[in-house]
């Protein structure tokens, strides 16, 4: 049996991420973790794409970008077998990196671990605002993991059992508020249908709720002249942009921050159970992993799909679409295991060596490609006014070519610095102090 010891690149452990202890895992399972997060970064564009590049599409296909053809499958392509992995393979990695970050502060003997940390997590909040704000970014995920990251720091020490009991917990809450969410949605809807019968005479409660309907309707599907206003206001300048921007932002950083918490909380809990389990780290068996890829595709595949084919035989209504978050969380934690599955195969297996460093040089500069998604987006779509002017299919040909050069330049980066440019700047701001960069140039005889 191949392991990834035997045949995935090496990368010395004196030279890994600040997040690397060097009393932790073996050369192989960093890699193991930088290969998973380079594949979560690319599928967290994939995601992200929409938003930058359409107005009001990401769940609804009929506001913008085309809901026929080629639009549709890629539609289709994303609902059933990306949302929601992306940002769950994600969070579960950060919450493994948060044990790698901490347990190499504690064996090197430092007291101050809770200092350090809290200044690392602020600072990230910090840069998630400047994405969100400067970059122009509402659907930032630095600012959530740095404010969440606070509230998991006491839970690092519990046993794989306790985390495990803890995130489960939590994942039931956000798919019990989902649950709820869309009853409140269909009392609503129920509300207006019976306020567009001939003669009807609501009392103030139920018409108050209709016209809840109308409001979330009108969210959900803009008319065609609000669609063009948030085109001509996102593409006109800097100025106009900020200002529309800034709104989704701090909506997002405020309500979301409550809404989607036990959604992040729980998947770092998990990654954190499943680092300490040796999941991540490729210290179970083959089979085990292969048992990830088909029950999680198994299961997720199903659910995802009965779900997409409910939205498209109801025309994308709203009320599909809520009435199909009932079972997002059954659909997409399968899909998200059996992602993490395939992928820790594939660095166990060895194949595709180059791919595997190049793709593993991306996680390790997960931090500065992230932001440098949204720098290249806001250029493209804002700056250039390609904002609502692509089709939904073409988006992903500007995806596949920010992978390409990130592919790219990220190995070509590492063979000569240490780290990423804006996680050294990250580690300083850290550390108060200045960290090496530039690697040591080889001496010559």
């Amino acid at each position: 049996m191949a392991t990834a010891a035997s045949e995935a690149p090496h990368i010395d452990i004196a030279q890994a991420t600040p997040d690397t202890p060097r009393t932790g895992p073996t050369t192989d399972r960093i890699v193991a973790l930088d290969f998973v997060r380079g594949a979560a970064l690319f599928g967290i564009l994939l995601m992200n794409i929409t938003g930058f590049g359409l107005p009001h599409a990401y769940s609804n296909p009929m506001n913008a970008g085309g809901a026929e053809g080629a639009n549709l499958l890629s539609w289709m392509i994303i609902q059933i077998g990306f949302e929601g992995t992306q940002r769950g393979l994600f969070s579960m990695l950060f919450g493994a990196g948060i044990i790698l970050f901490t347990s190499r502060l504690e064996a090197a003997g430092r007291t101050d671990v809770g200092d350090i940390y809290a200044r690392r997590n602020l600072w990230l909040i910090v840069f998630g605002m400047v994405n969100g704000f400067v970059l122009l970014w509402s659907g930032d995920i630095l600012y959530f993991y740095g404010l969440t990251a606070l509230v998991v720091f006491p839970f690092r020490k519990l046993g794989v059992r306790a985390l495990l009991i803890i995130g489960i917990a939590g994942m039931l809450a956000s798919a019990l508020w989902n649950a709820k969410d869309t009853a409140d949605l269909m009392r609503y809807h129920e509300a207006y249908a019976a306020s567009q019968v001939a003669g009807a005479q609501l009392d103030p409660a139920q018409q108050a709720l209709a016209e809840k309907w109308e409001g979330a309707l009108a969210e959900y599907s803009p008319s065609p002249e609000a669609q063009q206003d948030y085109v001509e206001q996102r593409t006109h300048s800097y100025a106009t942009v900020f200002a529309q921007v800034a709104a989704e932002t701090v909506h997002a950083e405020s309500w979301y921050f409550y809404r989607w918490f036990f959604d992040i909380f729980s998947m770092m809990l998990i990654g954190m159970a499943l680092f300490k389990a040796g999941i991540f780290t490729l210290e179970r068996s083959t089979r085990f992993y292969f048992a990830l890829v088909v029950i999680g595709y198994g299961v997720g595949l199903t659910v995802n799909v009965l779900e997409t084919r409910w939205v498209i035989d109801n025309s994308f209504s709203l009320l599909a679409m809520s009435q199909s978050q009932i079972t997002y969380d059954l659909g997409r934690l399968p899909m998200t295991a059996g992602h993490l599955g395939l992928l820790l195969l594939i660095v166990r297996s060895g194949i595709f060596p180059l791919f595997q460093h190049a793709l593993a040089s991306v996680g390790r500069m997960a931090f500065t490609n992230y932001l440098t998604h949204s720098l290249v987006c806001a250029i493209f779509f804002v700056g250039l006014g390609y904002f609502g002017e692509l089709e939904r299919h073409q988006l992903y040909y500007v995806v596949f070519t920010i992978w390409a050069v990130q592919l790219v330049i990220s190995p070509l980066w590492l063979s000569r610095y240490r780290m990423g440019p804006l996680e050294w700047l990250w580690r300083g701001l850290t550390y108060d102090e200045r960290p090496k960069l530039r690697r040591a140039e080889p001496v010559t005889a």
